[in-house]
């Protein structure tokens, strides 16, 4: 889902205490996520070192690639001149001029709007699938369940557990959030300023332990160079967001799909939709695009990472979480429309139809289509917690055109809040503090895996235009080959603040390095040179 990918705002408290945990420096360049270790003393991908040194003089291809996401700002200055435009369709005319099954769509196609307006907020799958099985069995004694059904009852009541927890923890977590907002307003009112220094923080005297807590987060905030203005405004989104989390996301009532009005048992059921690509909220979509594909060079906000890139927009992720009807239906629209190379920075704790996404990546496999997925950031094993979609088919068989991506930070450490995976977390890529554009021709610090994701997934779109003869399975080949290892041990993400677990990269991760772009480029050079 959309904002459980991206690290929410009122994370930045706990993100600045844990910055000083792991012993991070103080902010890093705008730019470092494209710097190279060695020659720049910061752990990006060496973008710039791979354009200087290795790709002065080489011709290069255009490559689209698909953001599915939650919707992008296609207007932005940074993005508008690398869109991907589908040249058969008519912008305008409500004719699908090309035959494709979807009617002006000239930069991509939303999966989760209609005729009438957009779907803005969804519940959790956990919710959807605690509904399912509450109406089937919530008003049944466990003896009156048939013998067949005594497994679909026991998940029931594993999935009636799960929800009713998480449920009750978002409530919490409301209250707490709105208790530091509130807590932060009275403090800010009595100092006398909406934005205070560093020494008018240090000499606020508080008048109880909330308020004293709340100072002692807000000196630690100040102390990494952060604006209180500018957290007081990501704090206010964070408790809007855990306050939607109550009233919709955990809300077995709610239910938006007539607004996109498909048939959405019907899994065949693809042409359904509408063109508005931007929806309600554009701001995760818009950074992920940056990343990849911002203009290079042009004196604008930043750089992105493939100078070769066209971006089609897909919009699948609504506020809550995705459904794999959507995901199924953005991955064929995809490949059918010619990207090459799909980031997907979302995911989710449960599945609803794992068989149709499957079946849509096995379809990207075989039309050499590279897919590339944010590992997600609940500091988690995805080895024993799964998250969806996933590379593990319910056949048994793994595709070979997928990438798992966690995060990692500008000082050669993991990103606190990654997931990661001996078995499935291919590799890392950096995913703190990356400056990408956002709605309005603005530009945003934010940190995820959704910022990693699409890090590797810019290389990839570089190695696809400057060879493009490597197929899908040998750029991911390349990228985990090419990475740059990790020798010292790293903590651990979800390591207890009293217990700080050491590990080395390569134990929680399958290649144990993080993605680079030169090396990457030299190892493409060497083998498509034979």
């Amino acid at each position: 889902m959309n904002r459980t990918l991206l690290i929410r705002s009122v994370s930045v408290f706990f993100l600045s205490i844990s910055i000083s945990l792991y012993g991070w420096s103080q902010s890093p360049p705008q730019d470092w996520f494209n710097l190279d270790p060695k020659a720049d003393g910061f752990y990006g991908v060496g973008t710039e070192k791979a354009y200087n040194d290795l790709l002065k003089n080489r011709t290069a291809q255009t490559v689209v690639v698909a953001v599915i996401d939650g919707g992008t700002d296609i207007t932005h200055e940074d993005i508008a001149p690398s869109l991907w435009t589908n040249t058969k369709e008519i912008a305008g005319n409500g004719i699908d001029d090309d035959k494709n099954g979807y009617a002006d769509d000239v930069h991509g196609w939303n999966f989760i709007g209609g005729k009438d307006g957009d779907v803005q907020y969804d519940t959790f799958e956990l919710t959807r699938l605690y509904k399912l099985l509450h109406d089937k069995y919530g008003s049944i004694s466990a003896g009156a369940v048939p013998v067949a059904e005594k497994e679909e009852y026991s998940r029931y009541l594993a999935i009636k557990n799960d929800y009713e927890s998480k449920s009750m923890e978002s409530r919490q977590n409301y209250q707490l959030y709105n208790g530091i907002l509130q807590s932060l307003t009275t403090m800010l009112a009595d100092i006398g300023t909406e934005d205070p220094t560093l020494d008018q923080v240090e000499g606020f005297i508080s008048a109880n332990d909330s308020t004293l807590i709340t100072q002692q987060m807000l000196i630690a905030i100040l102390k990494e160079g952060a604006s209180v203005k500018e957290v007081m405004n990501e704090i206010r989104e964070g408790v809007q967001h855990v306050e939607s989390a109550a009233k919709y996301h955990f809300n077995p009532e709610y239910d938006p799909r007539e607004i996109v009005g498909d048939n959405y048992n019907d899994v065949a059921d693809r042409f359904y939709g509408n063109n508005s690509l931007q929806g309600p909220e554009a701001t995760h979509g818009t950074h992920v695009a940056g990343i990849i594909a911002a203009v290079r060079n042009n004196n604008v906000g930043m750089n992105g990472i493939a100078d070769h890139a066209q971006l089609m927009i897909i919009r699948v992720v609504p506020d809550g979480d995705e459904r794999d009807k959507d995901v199924a239906n953005g991955i064929r629209y995809a490949v059918d429309n010619g990207a090459k190379v799909v980031n997907m920075s979302f995911g989710k704790a449960y599945a609803y139809n794992k068989n149709a996404v499957d079946e849509a990546v096995k379809y990207a496999e075989s039309k050499d289509v590279l897919l590339v997925h944010a590992a997600g950031n609940d500091a988690n094993s995805n080895d024993k917690s799964p998250r969806y979609p996933s590379d593990d088919f319910v056949d048994g068989s793994t595709p070979n055109n997928w990438l798992e991506v966690g995060a990692t930070s500008w000082n050669n450490e993991v990103a606190p809040f990654s997931d990661f995976g001996k078995k499935t977390v291919d590799v890392w890529a950096p995913g703190v503090s990356i400056y990408s554009t956002v709605p309005g021709n603005k530009y945003r610090n934010l940190q995820g895996t959704s910022m990693a994701s699409p890090v590797a997934a810019g290389v990839a779109a570089l190695l696809r235009s400057y060879f493009p003869q490597l197929t899908a399975p040998q750029v991911k080949e390349v990228l985990m080959k090419s990475v740059v290892k990790m020798a010292k041990k790293v903590v651990e993400p979800g390591s207890a603040a009293n217990k700080i677990k050491k590990v080395k990269l390569k134990r929680i991760s399958v290649t144990g390095g993080v993605v680079n772009a030169y090396k990457a480029v030299k190892l493409a050079e060497k083998i498509t040179s034979k």
